[in-house]
Order: C-alpha cells, then sequence, then structure tokens
C-alpha cells in the first residue's frame, strides 16, 4: 500500500540524564534490567543537535593513481594549504615517488588536526595535464587530516553528455552525509545552507573534479575552516578566487626530464636500453601530458621488441589522420598532441575492441557494467571481458570495480566522435536500442522478485545479442537495481531524443516497481514524467494509464494528495474508457489509499466499498482483500473498531493462500489487528501480532512496512509494561523513515516517544518531541496529526509545571520555547489545546469528535 511521507526535519534530541545507546535492528536490541532516565537515540539517521547523524564517514575517493611521479613543486604547494607546515605533508620520500603510500596520513600515522589556510584550492590546467590524478594523490595523502570524510563528484563539466548542475552535486552530497534523498530541500539556496549547516565543526575533504563554471561548484563549498574543497577545471575561475578566497594552482605541461621519467615509468618493466634522445621526441609528441605520454608509453610497453623510433614514426603519421579535438580540450599543440595520441592508440586495437570502445561513446551513463557493454555491443559476455582488458590495458578506459568501467572525459567525446564518424545512424539506432532492452528486461527480472505481485507488463522480446539478466533471489536483484539505477535518468532522456517512445514509456512503468532500498521514489518522478509523455505520443493509453497510477502513488507517498488525486483520476477515465475491469478496480483502490492518507475518511471508504464490489465481481479474491484491509484501516482510523476487525481477518484469510506474493499485505493487516487488539485490552495477542509484522518485514527486507509496523510493535510493548523495549522501537521507526524520507511517519515515532516519556514521568522530554512532531506534521498540513502532538504538548507542560519530572534539566532550542518555558504552564497547555481544538473542526469521525469534547471540556 503507499505510502505517505515529505521532507526531512531536524529534531532536538535530549541532552541531559543518563542514556542506553541502542542501534542496529529492533530484533538486537537487548534489555539489560530496568533503564533510569532517558533513552538516547544512537542510530545511523538520528543524532541529538537535530542534523543527520554521524554514521560511518563517506569514504568516495576513487583509488589512488598507480605509478604517479613527480609534480613534487605541486605537492608541495598543496600541502602548503594545510597552515603550520615545515616543508612537505608527511616524509620527504613521500612527495610523489614511485612506491610509496597513497593513503599516508601523517608521517607518523596519526592523524593531523591542523586548519586548511583556505577553504577551496583550484587546480586549473588544460586537458590530459594529470589534474585529477594530482587531486586523487595529494587527497589520498592527507585524507588523515579529514578524519570526517572525503566527498567526490565529478562534475563532468566537458562531457559530451550533459554536465552535472551545482545542484545535483549538492544533492548527492547531502544523501551521502545522511540526508533522505526525498528530504533534500528543492531550493537550491536552502540546501547550500543545510550541507553548510552538515559540514560545520566537521574536517571533511571535498573533491570537486572536472568543473566547467564556478555556478557547477559554489553550491558545494564548505562554509567554515576545517573542510577543505579541491576543484579542477581546465578554467581558471576567477570567481573563485575572487570571491571566494579560492588558492589556485595551475598545471602545466612536465618538464622535459619529469615527461622522460614518467615513460620510463611506465616502460620499466618492459623495455630496456630505450635512447634518451628518443624518450624525449616521444615526450615532446606528446606535449609532455601526462594523459597522452600514459596512454604512449602503454603502446611502447606492450610492444617490447618494436624500435623505439618507429614507434615515433608510426604517431607522427597519426597526428595528419584527425582534426584537432573539439573546443574546450585545449589549444593548439597540446589539443592536436593529445587527440594524436588517442588517434594513434585506436587505430592500433584490433578492430572488435576499437568497435566497442566507439560505441562506448553512445552509453549516456557515467559507468557501466560488463554485460551493459555487452548488450550495446552485442557481443558474448566472455568475449566482450577481453576486448575491455585490451582497452583497460592501452589506457583507454578505466576500471572502477569488478566488471565495473568508466572514461576519462576526453576519452568518452573522442569515443563519440568515432561512433559518429565509423557507425551508420543505423548501427548507433541498434546499439542504443540493445542497450536500452538490456536495462528494460533487467528492470523487470528485479521487479518480479521486488514486488511480485505487480500487475503484468507485457515486454516485446529483447533485440538480438542482448544477454539475459536473471536474479537467484531477492537479494541479488536488490544489489543490481542499486548498481545500476544511477543509469536510469540518463537512459530515459537518451531513449527520449531518439524517440524511442515505447521503450521509454515501458521502462519507467516497471522501474516504479523496482526500486532501491536505498533510494525514494522521487528521483524517479522525471523519469515516470518522460515516459508518460512518450505514453502519450505513442498513443499507448492502456500504459498511460499505468503511468498515471504510478505518479499519484509517488505523489501520495509524499503527501501530495492533490496532484496525487488528479493522476488515479485520469487513470481512472482512461480505464473506463478502455473497457479495462482490472485497471478500474485498483483505480478505485489507490484513490482510497489517497483519501485515507489525506484522512478524508468517508471518501475513502466510499472508494473502497466500490473497489470491493468491482474486485468482487471480477473474482479476484486476493485484490479484494487488499482493498478489505485498506478499508478496515479506514474504519480503525474512524474508531469504527469491531468494523474494522471483521474487515482486517477476513482479508488475513485471504492473504494466509497466497504464498510469497500475499506476504507483504499479511504483515500490514497484522500490523492493523495489533493496533486493534490494543485498543480493546488484548495486549498481549497485540505483542504477538505486532511481533509477527515485523518479522515478515525483517525476513523481507521490507524497510516502509518495518519502520512503520515497529511503531505499532512499540505501542503494544508500552501497553504491555514494557516501556523501555518501545522506545528502543520508536528509535529505529524513526532512523528508518528518516532514511525513507517520510517524514510524516518518522514525526509519528516521535509522538509515541513523548507519550512513553510521559508514562515515565519526564514530561521535559515528552514535551521536546511533542513540539517537533507538531512543527513538521503542520510544515507537511496534517492538521489531524498536528493537533495529536499539540494535545500531548498541553498534558506534558502541565505535568512539569506540576513538578513531575525534570523540566529544569533540559534546555530550550527556539526564543519562543524559552518564553514558554517560562510562562505559567498551565496557560500555554491551554493555548496548545484550543489551537488543536481548531484544526480538529473540519473532521467528524467518531475519534475527531471523541477528542473535541475532551479538549472543550478541559478549556472550560
Amino acid at each position: 500500500m503507499p505510502d505517505a511521507g515529505g521532507h526531512e526535519d531536524s529534531e532536538q534530541w535530549p541532552t541531559t540524564g543518563s542514556w542506553s545507546e541502542l542501534s542496529g535492528s529492533a530484533r538486537d536490541a537487548v534489555q539489560a534490567g530496568r533503564i533510569t532516565g532517558g533513552v538516547h537515540f544512537h542510530s545511523p539517521a538520528l543524532h541529538p543537535s537535530g542534523e543527520p547523524a554521524r554514521r560511518d564517514p563517506p569514504r568516495q575517493l576513487p583509488s589512488a593513481p598507480r605509478g604517479f611521479v613527480n609534480r613534487t613543486e605541486q605537492l608541495a604547494e598543496l600541502d602548503a594549504v594545510l597552515t603550520g607546515m615545515d616543508g612537505p605533508f608527511g616524509a620527504a620520500s613521500d612527495s610523489g615517488g614511485i612506491g610509496t603510500s597513497p593513503d599516508a596520513g601523517t608521517a607518523d600515522g596519526g592523524t593531523d588536526r591542523r586548519e586548511p589556510a583556505a577553504t577551496v584550492c583550484l587546480i586549473a590546467g588544460t586537458a590530459g595535464a594529470g589534474k585529477t590524478s594530482l587531486a586523487l594523490r595529494w587527497a589520498h595523502r592527507v585524507s588523515g587530516a579529514f578524519p570526517d570524510g572525503q566527498l567526490y563528484v565529478n562534475l563532468r563539466g566537458y562531457d559530451p553528455g550533459s554536465p552535472l548542475s551545482g545542484g545535483q552535486a549538492l544533492r548527492y552530497f547531502l544523501t551521502s552525509l545522511g540526508v533522505p534523498a526525498p528530504a533534500v530541500p528543492q531550493d537550491l539556496d536552502a540546501a547550500a545552507a543545510l550541507y553548510r549547516s552538515l559540514l560545520a565543526n566537521r574536517r571533511v575533504l571535498v573533491l570537486l573534479d572536472n568543473a566547467a563554471t564556478t555556478a557547477q561548484v559554489r553550491p558545494a563549498l564548505p562554509g567554515t575552516a576545517g573542510s577543505l574543497a579541491i576543484v579542477t577545471s581546465r578554467e581558471r575561475l576567477p570567481g573563485l578566487t575572487i570571491r571566494d578566497g579560492a588558492h589556485r594552482l595551475t598545471l602545466g605541461v612536465l618538464p622535459e626530464p619529469e615527461a622522460v621519467a614518467l615513460l620510463r615509468a611506465v616502460t620499466a618493466r618492459h623495455r630496456h636500453g630505450d635512447d634518451p634522445e628518443l624518450l624525449a621526441q616521444l615526450a615532446r609528441l606528446c606535449a609532455r601530458l601526462p594523459l597522452a605520454l600514459r596512454i604512449a608509453a602503454e603502446r611502447a610497453a606492450v610492444h617490447p621488441h618494436l624500435p623505439l623510433g618507429r614507434l615515433i614514426d608510426e604517431l607522427r603519421d597519426a597526428s595528419g589522420l584527425w582534426d584537432a579535438l573539439s573546443a574546450g580540450a585545449g589549444d593548439g599543440d597540446e589539443a592536436e598532441a593529445v587527440h594524436t595520441v588517442f588517434a594513434w592508440s585506436y587505430r592500433a586495437l584490433p578492430p572488435p575492441a576499437a568497435r566497442i570502445f566507439r560505441l562506448l561513446g553512445l552509453h549516456p551513463g557515467q559507468g557501466f557494467g560488463l554485460d551493459a557493454i555487452a548488450a550495446l555491443s552485442g557481443t558474448e559476455r566472455r568475449r566482450a571481458r577481453q576486448l575491455l582488458d585490451t582497452l583497460v590495458g592501452a589506457h583507454l578506459l578505466e576500471q572502477s570495480g569488478p566488471d565495473r568501467y568508466t572514461f576519462h572525459d576526453l576519452l568518452r567525446a573522442y569515443a563519440l566522435d568515432q561512433a559518429e564518424r565509423d557507425e551508420t545512424v543505423q548501427e548507433r539506432g541498434e546499439a542504443l536500442r540493445r542497450l536500452l532492452d538490456w536495462y528494460l528486461h533487467g528492470v523487470a527480472a528485479a521487479r518480479s522478485r521486488l514486488s511480485p505481485d505487480g500487475a503484468p507488463v507485457a515486454l516485446d522480446r529483447p533485440a538480438e545479442g542482448v544477454p539475459a539478466v536473471t536474479f537467484a533471489d531477492y537479494d541479488q536483484a536488490v544489489n543490481w537495481t542499486e548498481t545500476e539505477y544511477a543509469n536510469a535518468l540518463p537512459l530515459a532522456r537518451a531513449a527520449e531524443r531518439a524517440g524511442e517512445r515505447r521503450r521509454l514509456s515501458l521502462l519507467a512503468t516497471l522501474l516504479r516497481d523496482a526500486l532501491p532500498p536505498s533510494g525514494g521514489a522521487a528521483g524517479w518522478l522525471p523519469i515516470g514524467t518522460a515516459g508518460l509523455r512518450a505514453a502519450r505520443a505513442e498513443g499507448d493509453r492502456a500504459v498511460e494509464a499505468l503511468l498515471h497510477e504510478r505518479l499519484g502513488m509517488t505523489h501520495t507517498q509524499a503527501g501530495r494528495a492533490a496532484p496525487a488525486r488528479e493522476h488515479h483520476k485520469q487513470a481512472l477515465a482512461i480505464r473506463r474508457e478502455l473497457g479495462d475491469a482490472h485497471g478500474v478496480a485498483e483505480s478505485l483502490n489507490l484513490l482510497g489509499v489517497t483519501e485515507l492518507r489525506d484522512r478524508r475518511l468517508g471518501e475513502a471508504e466510499s472508494w473502497f466499498v466500490r473497489a470491493l464490489g468491482q474486485w468482487d465481481m471480477l473474482g479476484e479474491r486476493h485484490r479484494y482483500a487488499l482493498a478489505l484491509a485498506n478499508r478496515g484501516e479506514t474504519r480503525y482510523r474512524a474508531g469504527l473498531l469491531d468494523r474494522a476487525e471483521s474487515d482486517v481477518r477476513e482479508a488475513l484469510s485471504v492473504f494466509a493462500g497466497m504464498g510469497p506474493a500475499g506476504l507483504r499485505p499479511r504483515g500490514n493487516a497484522l500490523h492493523l489487528l495489533s493496533a486493534l487488539q490494543n485498543e480493546a485490552g488484548r495486549v498481549g495477542a497485540a505483542l504477538a501480532s505486532a511481533k509477527e509484522a515485523v518479522d515478515l518485514a525483517l525476513e523481507l527486507r521490507f524497510h516502509i512496512g518495518e519502520a512503520y509496523w515497529l511503531i505499532t510493535l512499540g505501542n503494544a510493548q508500552r501497553a504491555n509494561g514494557l516501556p523501555h523495549d518501545a522506545l528502543a522501537g520508536y528509535q529505529r521507526s524513526a532512523a528508518l523513515h528518516r532514511r525513507l524520507g517520510l517524514r510524516g511517519r518518522e514525526a509519528l515515532a516521535w509522538w509515541e516517544t513523548g507519550q512513553t516519556y510521559l508514562a515515565l514521568g519526564r514530561p521535559d522530554l515528552a514535551a521536546g518531541f511533542a513540539r517537533r512532531a507538531a512543527a513538521v506534521q503542520r510544515e507537511l498540513g496534517d492538521a489531524w496529526h498536528e493537533a495529536l502532538a499539540l494535545e500531548l504538548l498541553a498534558r506534558a507542560l502541565e505535568a512539569a509545571g506540576d513538578g513531575d519530572g525534570a523540566a529544569a534539566e533540559t534546555g530550550t532550542d527556539t526564543e519562543a520555547e524559552a518564553e514558554e518555558a517560562a510562562a505559567d504552564p498551565r496557560s500555554a497547555a491551554a493555548q496548545h489545546r484550543a489551537a488543536a481544538l481548531r484544526l480538529l473542526t473540519p473532521y467528524e469521525d467518531a475519534r475527531s469528535v471523541a477528542l473535541r469534547e475532551r479538549l472543550t471540556a478541559l478549556l472550560a
């Protein structure tokens, strides 16, 4: 069932009293006697400061370049950016020579705590000068000076495709620092402010690689001393030095002796006795640029018996065969030299390897796997790996992991240029279609594991030469989606540009049911929107309805009822037009879910009743049971407990016979049954039902279910006299909901935490959690839950004013809270009750009426 959620908030956790730290899954928590005082919420997602907790620091630097030589002066200049230094950072032998450790922290192996002299360092220079290699070499050497993490992003400023914007880079860094993707502020200034707040008082190294403009970089710059940003660019970016005080290091070509040393370093194990003058000639032909030098040296190394003079003659011959590299790669002789070396290496490739190289230029993603390349080229997997090894050995491709590869941006541009020269329009189109088919069928296979009860979607046979994608189990499917999801949006854009409308619409449809557990659905929205455009242009009304449905589900999950309602109504209209009875029933049910999440309970039950009639007519018992459970939840929220329990138990009987497809809905029904049993006073049964639900979620790695059902388990534990176990469950729930970006449900966990602290005689802590819950629900527009939080806050303030608990121990977060703490607690409580009463005005269900009556009596 779709889940409501929203954006992130910063909560203030208790900072006084005695604490018992709890971490990991709720099933791993062990109660060791009675805990006094508070329970400290220690988890990967939460921190007493209100920021995402400091989980394991990000270590995102790519591997240090192998065989790095020279650039000793530049390394020393970078070392001097860290103040208080006497000479180069670390031991003198670690100044860049071959064989030294690339990740030494300090000379004695410790962690350096010196403050950087600047917060930004710009390494500027022509293409192929080794800017990234120098930055990575130095970053690994000084990583110990930045114990809170190292962030890295390739901005792709000179890539033939779309470069990353500053906002995209910022979003990536925020999620790396623990902010859930759906919780990243959409406003760039707000996101940048959050980022700077997270880096404050931390020591983080930020490497912004391949920037073309200052706008790409500025949002991701640290705001305080202690952290350092390294920027690499072909441009001088004067705005960084003028406005941001960046230290600029300009990287030129290597001096001839150092260029010759690099050639010798790469060829040392393969060639001996080469004439120094010939090596100098080779260095000059390569314009003494490290990228070109390494490629030329690798060519010489793989032909150890070929005289160096012959290799030089071949390189000179290649220089006249190609136009100068495109603008931005460098000027004059340097650009010509780089392009010449590329051409020389490319011509030396066996034809099958050359073909794969140029086809890789058509791949729109930043990284790619072996199977994707096999599909793109129509090559058998084993043969593709052999050819890729050839490209890696020639330094025309980088291997970033097991069976994973990436390009230098210059080489990507060169490969694309060769594809446009040597492959016909038809051949390029066929290659892209093979890649899209591989991805599309991979997503379909993953969907069959992740969402086995999804509506069937008919796919065409994949193009010839596309390897099959299969997964032995759920975990394999999850791993594949986690790895490949980053390529989904670039592939969708490539499909739209190429007019591959059917493939795009089907990809968007299937991907919504196969999203990686670590990412929310927010990143899917642009893909779904593009897919909807494609389905409309294609005239495929059935797929158009499916995409309206999935867009509606995504908006419902994010707590945006209005667009969700509109998408579901459009899906319903199309399905009625097509005579799709099953689709009509699905839309009726999802309209009910949207109204349920918006607490329009009468409208929700009306939609569910219509869906039930439709499913009953179709004889679809399992779908009927899903709608029945939804109606049961609606009745539970309305306070119609007997009727709700009847619905839930009937649904459970159907789910029991559905096999694996019935496990998730069974867990949801058990969570509802537990809530009903708890409210009816059958607390032992409530605890058993909730435990079974959470166990199912853990078994399925179903984090949304685990997060929500842990709240129900905590409520049952509290009712059974286990408040400290309940607090452990709420902390796990809040952590998971934050990670998933379901902000409203995170606030529910805080609200229940506040209820528990109040029962434990800690009204001060209860008030803090109630305030945070109320603030989030107010921002999300959830009047009902804001009213509940305000009602709890009123009770907590009254209890604190009566002397229950230790209100004096807690600090206040804002001026308003400080004033409230100093005021008469009963007066403040009355104000909160009055505000809650106003919020409850639109609701007419039994629970709302009863709460209004209670508040009215207290105010009287």
